[in-house]
């Protein structure tokens, strides 16, 4: 039995992604109501592309999305390691735009972000990337303008490897996960400023106090329900926009279009997963068939067999699935706050269907998924927390001066732990086997080898009443960028002091994680931060320049957590 879509969803839904421009290789049956034109894949060292406007129907209303070369997501770019690229990218838009290369290795002045690497691209201007690609695996690009990406400017990126990988597969497709509104983001910007929990539709019932009453005793219940009205916070604010806006799409169809990735029984299929959202998380499942992770962030791990894998904003995983007789499987991605879900189908011919598994319930965060000791130091009164004696805790967390007494930051955590082995909130202990940081490690030793000369922490920080995001409480419009000494190798330590889940991205340099005793895990681009924890990974500083450095939800990172990184000699 099918699970229920929203009558949003469902009207027109086999027209989802319908544009009126651009030439499609993958293309929706005949049977389809409206046949959609979906990305073509460009091959080669040289491409044209251009960013512009596109009538799209995704929910029964016309909308313009803004998308490249007509089609969203945007052509699927193959590349060969060691070849030299060359991209021009022109502007059909009445405002700048640009495109930032997401995980690539390159020379600051390509990277794409303007006022950092350069000055963006102006409506009917023309900028030339050109760089030497020096890595291989999955990747993606998207606008790093505004509130575009949200829009419709992201797309693919594959690149082909030069020397034999370390696993066979007999066909691929590209699974791009995204998340679309009727809405306008800056319209969506605006409704949270005024109400954080705007799109949060799933706020706990009396119902859920007269079980939880049931379940823990009176006094425990309206303890717990005391801290966190005292935090002004929910245990059910998994993500700050939901389904209640958005609709969730796989290669920017609609979960009604079904899009379809075709094999023959027997096959290896190698699946790239690249999560190209906004601001939504995705829990991935293709239930019947085992996946075997391959490779994270485009880099090659030892191969791990799971159930299911959360891949976070700006993630790639690279999965190898072996469909045997079945005709047809569902491949389920529901959103982190399970308010709806993206969906496809791996089948052996066009028009074939599978089960789609219902949502799973809606998780709620507890006080020890914020790094909070039976919720004590919600940090609420900073004054008080920081004239603490400490001595008897040594466990405790510090934290920087500028978050005390500081109106942008409504939390500090004092007990957070790595959590590599955690599933995340939702996923424990659901009887499947579910992907955690743990699991994975690269299938080299670590490339640098040298111990970190110096550590650097930082501080997620935010105020979700105010919806407010920053780093150590300071924005990036009152923060001095992070000077790097070229060459160097240096251990960053993040502390997430806040209840949401950040992908943190570093521009330009990969991002070492470690496990807790300093030792080489894995290699990535996008660290995943989850409330109440604490990671460190090391970054050589061998690139020279500007860099960006932020949370890749797009709108915390415009709301401010974001730094500059500078490399100098």
């Amino acid at each position: 039995m099918h699970s229920k879509t929203s009558r949003r969803t469902f009207v027109k839904g086999l027209a989802a992604s319908s544009l009126l421009g651009g030439l499609g290789v993958w293309r929706l049956p005949a049977w389809a109501a409206s046949p959609a034109l979906l990305a073509q894949e460009l091959r080669g060292s040289e491409f044209e592309l251009f960013i512009g406007e596109t009538p799209v129907n995704i929910t029964g209303a016309a909308r313009t999305a803004m998308t490249v070369n007509g089609s969203m997501p945007g052509p699927i770019l193959r590349w060969r390691e060691g070849d030299t690229v060359t991209l021009r990218v022109r502007n059909r838009l009445q405002e700048d735009t640009s495109i930032h290369w997401h995980g690539i290795l390159l020379p600051a002045n390509m990277d794409g972000v303007p006022g950092m690497s350069f000055n963006g691209i102006a409506p009917n201007g023309m900028y030339e990337y050109r760089f030497k690609v020096r890595q291989n695996g999955t990747y993606w690009y998207h606008s790093h303008s505004g509130l575009q990406e949200q829009v419709g400017v992201y797309g693919a990126i594959v690149i082909d490897a030069r020397e034999p990988e370390p696993f066979s597969y007999d066909r691929e497709h590209v699974l791009m996960l995204t998340d679309w509104s009727d809405e306008q983001p800056a319209n969506i910007l605006a409704r949270l400023k005024k109400q954080s929990d705007y799109y949060n539709h799933h706020q706990r019932t009396v119902g859920d106090f007269i079980n939880a009453v049931s379940d823990k005793g009176w006094d425990a219940t309206m303890a717990e329900r005391l801290m966190w009205a005292e935090m002004n916070m929910s245990p059910t604010d998994l993500a700050d926009v939901s389904g209640s806006t958005y609709t969730y799409l796989l290669n920017g169809q609609s979960p009604n279009s079904n899009w379809t990735g075709l094999f023959k029984p027997g096959e290896k299929l190698r699946l790239r997963l690249i999560n190209g959202s906004a601001m939504s998380y995705f829990d991935v499942r293709i239930p019947g068939l085992k996946m075997t992770v391959v490779a994270a962030d485009g880099q090659y791990v030892r191969p791990v067999s799971v159930d299911e894998l959360r891949i976070a904003v700006a993630e790639t995983y690279d999965v190898i699935v072996e469909p045997a007789d079945a005709q047809a499987y569902s491949v389920f991605a529901q959103s982190m706050d399970r308010s709806g879900y993206a969906r496809g189908t791996l089948a052996v011919r066009h028009g074939l269907d599978a089960a789609v598994p219902e949502l799973d319930p809606r998780p709620e965060l507890l006080m020890s998924d914020m790094g909070m000791d039976h919720g004590a130091m919600a940090g609420m009164d900073h004054s008080q927390m920081q004239g603490m004696d400490h001595s008897n805790m040594p466990a405790m967390q510090t934290h920087p001066a500028s978050e005390y007494d500081n109106p942008l930051v409504d939390m500090l955590t004092m007990l957070p732990t790595a959590k590599l082995d955690d599933p995340g909130i939702g996923l424990r202990n659901n009887g499947r086997k579910v992907l955690t940081y743990a699991d994975l490690r690269s299938s080299f030793p670590d490339p640098d080898g040298r111990q970190p000369g110096r550590t650097i922490e930082l501080h997620l920080t935010g105020h979700m009443e105010r919806y407010a995001w920053s780093i150590n409480g300071i924005s990036f419009a009152d923060a001095q960028p992070l000077h790097l000494k070229y060459g160097e190798r240096l251990r960053i330590t993040l502390v997430n002091d806040t209840m949401m889940a950040h992908p943190i991205h570093l521009h330009g340099m990969w991002s070492d994680l470690e496990d807790e005793h300093g030792n080489f895990m894995l290699r990535k681009h996008t660290i995943n931060m989850p409330p109440g924890s604490k990671r460190s990974y090391r970054v050589t500083a061998d690139a020279l320049g500007r860099w960006a450095y932020h949370c890749h939800l797009m709108l915390h990172m415009e709301m401010g957590m974001f730094r500059e990184i500078r490399v100098d000699t």
